[in-house]
């Protein structure tokens, strides 16, 4: 099945053809494999000693597959538990602070299992929603309301994070999906009915659907991680890089970005995923230093060409 390409309206009227670059076409060949090779990583049943180590993508620490811990949910345990016991997650904020240091936002496009999932069902219906950039901020009111401060202030009332009726793991449809479906299906077969609640179903129904219509509904507005890992995008040693003596306003950029962001503007934005399909067109590439910053390129003087000097 062909990839479907989000096509955004143009800022330039008649814009000139541009053929894609030919390191764009091989990243964006290489990604879906990437994110497949990476499900052996997330799904792999190592041992229940790893259930300690918290992961850096968005998946279920109750998924019989799940070889690592939810950061997510490790990071609501903590905030629950630091009124109790005053305990602070070192290693979970040092695998934090590390992969968006280094990476930014990269493993959301290239090695979350959720993401990937979210990938699979946009190629089913080519037509998609575009959101305006402001949602994208509901992933940090998630962060710090249902992620850290609902949980701290139940378990400074005594409730422990299991039996908070409201929390971010009872309404996470990656958690729905990956362990309440497994264990519902399994308790089919065995005669005892369907085990998931009739609400946390709903809510996996609802976004099943919307992922069919908007690219990655929960990463751009819900998801805690990717919003924290993408505060990191304008430092982290891993950035995209755009040339504008490379850019003919093809619009290619644009109309590659499933996320909506206008990556000729503004580059390495909390918005972005870092998929690279961007770098298709010639004016983006992808690099591994720390971020220079922007200079305007400076005009040359009147009467000379481009690329001369008064010394020539």
């Amino acid at each position: 099945m062909a990839r479907p390409v989000l096509r955004m309206a143009c800022p330039v009227p008649h814009p000139p053809e541009r053929p894609p670059a030919a390191a764009g076409r091989k990243l964006s060949r290489l990604r879906p494999w990437a994110q497949t090779g990476f499900l052996a990583v997330w799904l792999a049943p190592l041992g229940r000693w790893l259930h300690g180590i918290p992961g850096c993508v968005f998946h279920c620490y109750s998924c019989p597959l799940s070889a690592f811990a939810c950061p997510i949910g490790v990071m609501a345990n903590y905030a629950a538990l630091l009124p109790v016991v005053g305990e602070v997650p070192y290693l979970l904020l040092g695998l934090l602070l590390l992969v968006g240091a280094l990476s930014g936002s990269l493993v959301c496009g290239w090695a979350c299992p959720f993401g990937f999932l979210q990938d699979l069902l946009a190629r089913i219906s080519p037509r998609k929603i575009q959101l305006p950039a402001w949602t994208g901020h509901i992933r940090y009111l998630v962060l710090v309301g249902l992620v850290l401060l609902l949980p701290l202030i139940l378990g400074w009332r005594g409730v422990p994070f299991e039996n908070q009726v409201i929390s971010i793991c009872r309404l996470c449809p990656a958690g729905a999906l990956e362990a309440g479906v497994p264990y519902s299906v399994q308790s089919l077969f065995a005669g005892h009915g369907w085990t998931m609640s009739w609400f946390k179903t709903l809510i996996l129904a609802a976004f099943l659907a919307a992922a069919l219509f908007i690219h990655r509904p929960w990463c751009r507005l819900f998801c805690p991680l990717g919003g924290l890992l993408a505060l990191f995008n304008r430092f982290s040693l891993f950035h995209l890089r755009f040339n504008p003596r490379e850019c003919v306003e093809c619009n290619l950029c644009r109309s590659r970005c499933p996320m909506g962001v206008k990556v000729d503007q503004a580059v390495n934005v909390a918005g972005c995923v870092r998929c690279l399909e961007c770098t298709t067109c010639g004016a983006l590439e992808p690099a591994f230093a720390r971020p220079p910053k922007s200079t305007p390129v400076p005009d040359p003087p009147p009467g000379l060409p481009n690329g001369t000097s008064r010394s020539d």
